[in-house]
């Protein structure tokens, strides 16, 4: 038995390679999704972290000398050419309010509607409000009066996070294209061996020689489950090697994605692989077309899209965590978290997601047998 099924499993596998789609289809998608998130991370943190220095247009700058050594020591420095950009605006009366212990007007000018600049002004609005505070300080001080006295409440905030469990924040859409890997990588294969194989009347072919149906869909299943599990490594991989080049400490944390948790993370998706081929044999098997194969498939990608993303808003927090596929996820979190392993919740949904593909593994032998599957009647 184990001779016949692995007979069938070189010849799919070769017949898997030769098809430039299923090859292309398992390593596009693994290459080029860790690139497109770092390249993301790395836009993202370049916007919303503090600029060493700002250029802005700062007029009447000799009503406020104190104001504009205060910005200027900060890195928000007036030399800007762009008259559209930023423009600080400091009133002639400011000398004048200030000595009279008035509120000084100072007018910041910008287009808040362009998304370049909205971190820049987030930025100048904290240091003036900072200088104000200093002033204001500075005032209750003249009049013999403790600062302190404005402050009725300190509050004192202990961040308890951890730089995993904030790491583990961000690594949420990137467990969604890991574990959409393992559906998409081998999606063209699957498809191809098994409604693609009907069209070409090569799967009557098959069942006429001296194997069993269950021999047939193992060795079929194990050629997807591997296609899935070298497009997940490449994921890995090429994660592996473009996070450590993403700026994370400029967001307050570093995101440790090492070969060894990326060597976990490939153990715990191993039945998910498995589950991932059995099911997408199992709606090819029974489309009429290889065009029909590629539209349940395809709509099929929205499952386990859904079993990912809910424990991201946390709903059905408790019973996801012993479905298959949610269970991993939120496992593989825990781990990036710096946290021990669940091993209930990971053991049972990993028992549960084998079960299933046994059980899908017995329909796809059975379904084989009938007419109206084998000649798509």
């Amino acid at each position: 038995m184990i001779s016949r099924i692995l007979t069938i499993l070189i010849k799919e596998l070769k017949d898997g390679i030769r098809d430039r789609r299923s090859v292309m289809a398992a390593m596009s998608y693994a290459l080029t999704t860790p690139l497109v998130f770092a390249g993301i991370f790395m836009i993202t943190i370049s916007d919303i972290s503090e600029k060493e220095e700002i250029a802005i247009s700062i007029e009447g700058t000799e009503s406020a000398p104190d104001l504009v050594r205060f910005l200027g020591a900060v890195g928000i420095v007036g030399d800007s050419q762009d008259p559209l950009a930023i423009t600080l605006t400091i009133s002639p009366d400011y000398g004048l309010q200030m000595s009279r212990g008035e509120p000084a007007e100072v007018i910041l000018t910008a287009d808040a509607s362009r998304k370049e600049l909205s971190q820049p002004l987030s930025q100048i609005k904290r240091v003036i409000h900072a200088y104000s505070d200093e002033m204001a300080a500075l005032r209750l001080v003249a009049r013999g009066i403790n600062p302190r006295v404005i402050e009725p409440v300190d509050l004192v905030f202990h961040d308890r996070a951890t730089n995993e469990s904030k790491a583990s924040l961000i690594m949420g859409a990137v467990l969604l294209s890991i574990m959409l890997s393992l559906f998409i990588s081998g999606m063209n294969l699957a498809i191809d061996t098994s409604a693609g194989e009907r069209e070409r009347n090569s799967l009557a072919l098959l069942l006429c020689q001296p194997v069993s149906t269950l021999e047939i869909v193992l060795a079929k299943g194990l050629a997807v489950t591997g296609f899935a599990l070298f497009g997940l490594l490449l994921t890995m991989v090429v994660s592996v090697l473009v996070f450590a080049q993403v700026p994370w400490h400029e967001l307050g944390f570093s995101l440790k994605f090492t070969p060894a948790i990326a060597g976990l993370i490939i153990i715990i998706c191993l039945p998910i692989a498995l589950f991932a081929a059995t099911t997408q044999l199992f709606f090819s098997f029974f489309a009429k077309s290889f065009k029909e194969a590629q539209s349940y498939l395809t709509l099929m990608l929205f499952i386990p899209m859904a079993l990912i993303m809910l424990p991201t808003f946390e709903i059905f927090g408790d019973v996801l965590k012993w479905l298959p596929i949610s269970g991993q996820q939120l496992a593989i979190t825990e781990m990036l978290k710096g946290q021990t392993l669940p091993a209930t919740e990971l053991a049972v949904s990993t028992l549960t997601t084998l079960a299933l593909t046994l059980l899908l593994i017995w329909a796809n032998a059975r379904a084989l047998k009938s007419e109206k599957v084998v000649f798509a009647l």
